[in-house]
């Protein structure tokens, strides 16, 4: 890995050097700096103009009000936009697996992190095998500010720009020093976060340097030390209800008296005290000695982070600018669960009746969660980013041409060590034949024939009860639980060349073009531990992903000025732009967008869009591995299920019993539904697969009334339809076009044990998703005059989902588009509301966040606020939760010695959401994107 640092030492060493050469300082007789033409690029547009206003919906967050807010990281910044939602992967998801768990993701319209395209200073940051791009790469110290295009790009700016783009643009021309701290933690005690920042900068004659370093460590959040996540699934209301009777006491059934892979079977328990050897000593596992896993597991997980970002440019001559941005990052994130519940009937590995711990004479089936070994996860990202280029202008009569070549080099290696997850290789040995030596240490084999190195382990003894073969002994703990190690390594290299400027001359303005091409290969490769390859542990099964594929692309842009300075026509723009795509995996796509800007009075504009986007499938959608997990789902030949089918043809003729229940993970009768399966699922992925293809509309009004000076409003409308989307082709269909459908064709990957419970399903990728979604985006912005007492500034911006439908089947198996507004995730309004107050030295910025209520299906024995609700015309009875608004205030002050000290707290009253038993982007009975507790925080930051 050395190699790594060298290349990063050596990129930094040489554009420090660049900028701060003794040319760069030396006079030189020929004028060697750039002119200032004014004309600056924006994001969504690849042709340069010194007008700022843009003819699409745009959020731009400025250095200042980054600074106004509590936020360490650029993801929870995002997050807390009112058009973004909680990704699927965050802190929150302590179950998450695979190489994406740790990283910072976004959300744009609820439409998928893999749908919003990440940039940094208009270009692409690397993104995983899954398309995902990390936030967490890029030090919040080093952003001028992020502009949040919230329209569809992929015209210009290719693949994954469906629901809109991201662009992160850096500091650039910093003089100077400044050094910033921020610590923060949960009222609670807990959730400690602590941010040190250094940026630094300066500039010759001809060229400087801004340099951003970043250190950030945030604690972890158990789940214990939560009301709402402490009793598992089911909330505080229900405490023990979906607790799993696969106890940290252990507990064996007697298979001669019963199957012990049904959920009739009796598994005992062992007395408080009693004698582990004898079978007397043992009663029936009851509700009370239930394990609650949720003791166990991260809320939030923790993550500590190193960062730093280069940005340098120099002038070649008065035409010519090299730059070159250097972004490295060190991310580790720490992720808990509880001990693995360890079923023998699951792996085939009875303590056998030879065993030293075996209180009767034959093989008997166990149950143990292993407590003493909680599950754990050390995610380790290094990222290594390089992005030169060289642009510059030139003059061809009385106009003025732009251009830039360059290039992007990306590497990503994440590591992944986990412990926790049992060797099945060590626990049959560690449950065979054992005996007691002389010194009454339990060993594996017989006196006669030991098993070297092997160590005898007793699953019947309770946590915390010592004894031979006790889980609590580090020596046993080593030998049954190794050390896992999954590695992956992507590759983004890309070229690319532009040109912009104009063309022809037109009675209201130059009509300007802009061309360009790009080649882009991405490479990724992720190789799971040798343990899940060969499913010789207890982790889930994985297999390695590994692929690449390459694209060519050119682009045209063209703005057109139709009319200027006439009556109702101040302005008449149209753009229009298209691109080329050319993969080398599943071959060619056009994608073009239309807009126009028109001001029919000097302070009022309507703007337009049209655009057709696409995001080609990524490395692991393709050349992805088969991979294992535990779904929840609802089996329709199960009694519990709504509209169950139990008893018909296609339940009957797979073998369910009249009268089955779906079982739980405990293979127990499932207390709510959706219900977690008790065996590993297979999934994988589709070499065949096509690119998503969408189609997005957007118009609005920008008006800046002249009667009230410093007030701007803007409102605009969207719609989005994303076709072809690539989705699992998810358990529940499968089971209705089986089961309820009565298609066999869909129930060949099927298998059920004889009790009927569901023991194995597979099931892939595929282009079988659709959605369209339409609302409204409402911002105004007024800043009031100065008055004595200081100058107030409010802002206020909503978010309104008017159409929100996804493609589902109805219980007849017709397709139709199923709407999920207001449903988990899918708030119907969000809105923040800012009021910022200045006086002098003194600043106060008050924030509410606010999300609307929403509602989730009913489950058995559970609230239902509308039980004898249909939609579609099918039962669909729904759980209704109210709104709820988090209070966020900053109070800070500027220091005479150019230093500032704030004292903030977000969530000031408090405040706690509502239960959600769908765990809405989340692990727990809670929406991933609340906030999970009062966050006080001081920040310091001196300037030099």
């Amino acid at each position: 890995m050395h190699y790594k640092y060298t290349l990063l030492s050596l990129a930094v060493g040489t554009a420090l050097a660049a900028a701060w050469s003794p040319a760069a300082h030396a006079q030189d007789d020929g004028d060697k700096t750039p002119k200032n033409l004014d004309r600056i690029q924006v994001t969504g547009s690849a042709i340069r103009s010194v007008d700022i206003e843009t003819q699409q919906p745009i959020i731009a967050i400025t250095r200042t009000m980054i600074e106004q807010q509590g936020f360490t990281t650029i993801a929870d910044l995002l997050q807390n936009l009112t058009s973004t939602g909680a990704p699927a992967i965050s802190r929150a998801r302590a179950l998450s697996s695979g190489e994406n768990v740790g990283g910072y993701y976004v959300d744009i319209r609820n439409l998928g992190a893999t749908r919003t395209l990440v940039l940094v200073n208009g270009k692409r940051l690397g993104a995983t095998t899954s398309g995902l791009q990390d936030l967490s790469q890029i030090p919040m110290s080093a952003v001028e500010r992020i502009d949040v295009l919230k329209d569809g790009a992929s015209s210009l700016y290719g693949s994954d720009a469906i629901a809109g783009v991201v662009n992160i643009i850096t500091r650039k021309n910093y003089e100077g020093l400044e050094v910033s701290m921020q610590h923060g933690q949960f009222s609670q005690g807990d959730g400690k976060d602590s941010t040190f920042s250094l940026v630094t900068g300066a500039r010759g004659e001809r060229g400087g340097y801004t340099l951003a370093l970043e250190y950030q460590k945030s604690d972890p959040v158990f789940a214990r030390d939560r009301e709402f996540s402490r009793y598992g699934g089911a909330g505080p209301s229900y405490p023990g209800a979906d607790w799993s009777n696969i106890s940290q006491n252990g507990s064996w059934c007697d298979p001669a008296l019963y199957k012990c892979n049904t959920g009739d079977a009796v598994f005992k328990t062992l007395n408080r005290g009693g004698d582990p050897k004898n079978p007397n000593d043992y009663h029936p596992i009851t509700p009370a000695e239930f394990a609650n896993g949720n003791d166990q597991m991260h809320l939030q997980t923790g993550i500590e982070r190193r960062s730093l970002f280069l940005s340098t440019d120099y002038a070649l001559s008065g035409q010519i600018k090299f730059a070159a941005d250097i972004g490295y990052n060190e991310r580790t994130t720490d992720q808990q669960i509880a001990g693995y519940p360890y079923q023998s009937t699951k792996f085939g590995t009875p303590l056998d009746a030879a065993s030293v711990f075996n209180p009767l004479d034959h093989g008997i089936a166990f149950n143990r969660r292993l407590w003493e070994v909680p599950r754990t996860t050390e995610s380790k990202l290094k990222s290594l980013r390089i992005a030169p280029s060289l642009s510059g202008y030139f003059e061809l009569g009385a106009k003025t041409y732009d251009w830039e070549v360059g290039a992007l080099f990306n590497r990503n290696e994440v590591t992944k060590t986990g412990r926790g997850d049992m060797s099945l290789i060590a626990s049959r040995q560690a449950l065979g034949p054992s005996y007691l030596d002389a010194n009454g240490v339990a060993r594996c084999g017989t006196a006669a024939s030991p098993v070297t190195g092997c160590l005898a382990w007793n699953p019947l003894l309770p946590y915390g009860v010592a004894g031979a073969g006790s889980l609590s002994d580090p020596e046993l703990q080593r030998f049954l639980f190794p050390t896992f190690n999954d590695t992956g390594i992507t590759k983004t290299r890309s070229y690319f060349a532009n040109i912009s400027g104009p063309v022809i001359e037109l009675p209201a303005g130059d009509l300007s073009v802009a061309l360009g091409y790009q080649y882009r290969k991405e490479e990724g490769r992720f190789v799971p531990d040798a343990f899940a390859q060969s499913r010789q542990s207890t982790a889930l099964g994985a297999s390695t992903t590994s692929g690449e594929y390459s694209l060519n692309e050119f682009f045209a842009e063209v703005n057109v000025p139709v009319l200027r300075d006439l009556p109702f026509a101040k302005e008449l723009t149209v753009n229009l732009a298209t691109r080329y795509s050319d993969y080398s995996n599943f071959g060619n796509t056009t994608n073009s967008k239309a807009s126009f800007a028109w001001r029919p009075i000097e302070e009022l504009m309507i703007r337009g869009t049209f655009a057709e986007g696409f995001r080609a499938p990524s490395i692991s959608d393709l050349y992805g591995g088969m991979g294992t997990s535990f779904e929840t789902y609802v089996d329709p030949c199960g009694t519990g299920a709504t509209n169950s089918v139990n008893g018909n043809a296609a339940c009957n003729a797979a073998g369910v019993p009249l009268g089955y229940q779906q079982l739980n993970q405990s293979l127990k009768p499932c207390a709510s539904y959706p219900c977690a399966t008790p065996d590993e699922f297979t999934t994988g992925s589709n070499a065949k697969l096509r690119p998503e293809e969408s189609k997005s509309k957007t118009v609005g009004v920008v008006w800046s009334p002249r009667w009230v000076d410093g007030l701007d409003i803007n409102l605009d409308w969207y719609s989005y339809k994303i076709t072809n989307m690539i989705i699992e082709d998810s358990v529940d269909r499968i089971l209705r076009d089986c089961y309820v459908l009565g298609n066999s064709s869909r129930c060949g990957s099927i298998r059920r044990a004889g009790d009927g419970h569901i023991t194995s399903m597979f099931y892939g990728l595929a282009n079988l998703g659709s959605m369209e979604t339409e609302g409204w985006d409402l911002g105004i912005h007024y800043r009031l005059p100065e008055f004595s007492f200081g100058r107030f500034t409010i802002d206020l911006q909503n978010s309104y989902v008017s159409k929100y439908d996804e493609e589902n089947q109805n219980s007849a198996g017709d397709t139709i588009m199923m709407g999920r507004i207001g449903r988990p995730g899918i708030f119907r309004l969000r809105s923040n509301l800012g009021v910022n107050w200045q006086l002098g030295n003194f600043s106060t910025q008050y924030t509410v966040r606010y999300y609307s209520g929403m509602a989730e299906s009913c489950v058995p024995n559970r609230p239902c606020s509308l039980p004898d609700r249909y939609a579609y015309g099918e039962p669909d009875a729904l759980r209704k939760v109210g709104s709820n608004a988090f209070h966020d205030i900053q109070v800070s002050y500027r220091l005479p010695w150019d230093g500032t000290v704030a004292l903030g707290s977000n969530n000031v009253f408090n405040h706690q959401g509502p239960i959600m038993f769908s765990k809405p982007s989340s692990s727990f009975p809670y929406y991933g994107g609340f906030d999970i507790g009062r966050t006080v925080y001081v920040k310091y930051s001196q300037r030099f």
